[in-house]
């Protein structure tokens, strides 16, 4: 069976799209809300997501951890935010590669709030099924990424409503 390349789903965040875009696209706050992003460090300038941006991401999933090389691919503010991983590496991200694409959408919605879409895509391409199978059920304990990344996917938007919503009741109090 050919492996599924991209999952997504949504969350409905009482926020308005471009407060939840800010938080978003600062991609060393991501470590806050993923279950395996820990942080980052963004490389050259660091001002607001652009374009061509580029960050090294740090990551750990049980006891194995390890970093990322990633540019921004979309900064529209209050709209879209995507980036492609490219490299990887464990101490360093060292060896270069298609390795994935993830995507954030924001959708005003009535009230106020905002539909946020996470969007994951395998850019593995070049990998036959079958290797990209094998290795993704050692890299995630028996499962494939598209399932595993579901699972990642929904966490992250549920931290991440929990604590913009949280924060913005402290700013009205």
């Amino acid at each position: 069976m050919p492996r599924t390349m991209s999952v997504s789903d949504s969350i409905v965040i009482d926020v308005a799209p471009m407060t939840v875009y800010e938080r978003l696209s600062d991609p060393t706050a991501m470590g806050r809300w993923s279950p395996e992003n820990r942080g980052a460090t963004v490389r050259g300038e660091r001002r607001g997501a652009y374009v061509g941006m580029v960050f090294e991401g740090r990551n750990k999933r049980g006891p194995f951890a390890w970093v990322t090389r990633c540019t921004v691919t979309a900064a529209d503010p209050g709209e879209r935010f995507a980036f492609r991983v490219h490299a990887i590496g464990a101490r360093r991200p060292w060896l270069p590669g298609a390795i994935a694409t993830w995507e954030y959408r924001f959708e005003p919605v009535e009230g106020g709030a905002t539909r946020v879409t996470e969007i994951w895509t395998d850019d593995r391409r070049a990998w036959p099924d079958a290797v990209a199978g094998a290795f993704d059920r050692i890299a995630t304990r028996g499962r494939t990424f598209a399932d595993f990344q579901r699972g990642n996917i929904r966490t992250t938007l549920e931290r991440l409503k929990a604590a913009l919503e949280s924060d913005g009741r402290r700013a009205v109090s």
